[in-house]
């Protein structure tokens, strides 16, 4: 049982890991990484899993997707804004057609799933 549940804590900050980069990298998920990571830290450390329900940089990703409050406005506008700004200076560092198109792509995939998100509203938690 403890293999197991050392192995889960690993695959957890691994997911962690890969979700603090897609902050970093616009193309790059963080939601379903730092839920990955919750769910191997649920099966394995109560520790752990409270430390990352608290944690002010994670904890908004596992409470919005829980209670499916959404994302607030200016968090949807920021992250779009950072995707392309992104997108388009690695397009001019590249500056390979194949490559502009993949990102495109990959550009307006990810707005349309950001612009689908529920807003969210509200001041109970502040805005």
């Amino acid at each position: 049982m403890r293999a197991k549940n050392l192995i889960l804590i690993v695959l957890g900050f691994l997911f962690l890991g890969l979700g603090a980069v897609g902050v970093a990298i616009p193309v790059m998920p963080t939601t379903p990484f730092v839920l990955l990571a919750a769910a191997c830290f649920s099966a394995s450390s109560r520790k752990f899993y409270g430390w990352l329900q608290q944690n002010r940089v994670f904890g908004q990703y596992i409470e919005n997707y829980r209670t499916k409050q959404g994302i607030k406005l200016p968090l949807k506008i920021a992250s779009i804004a950072f995707l392309w700004t992104g997108l388009i200076i690695s397009m001019i560092i590249k500056r390979t057609l194949l490559i502009c198109i993949i990102l495109t792509i990959i550009g307006f995939g990810v707005t349309i799933h950001l612009l689908l998100i529920k807003t969210k509203t509200g001041e109970k938690d502040g805005g």
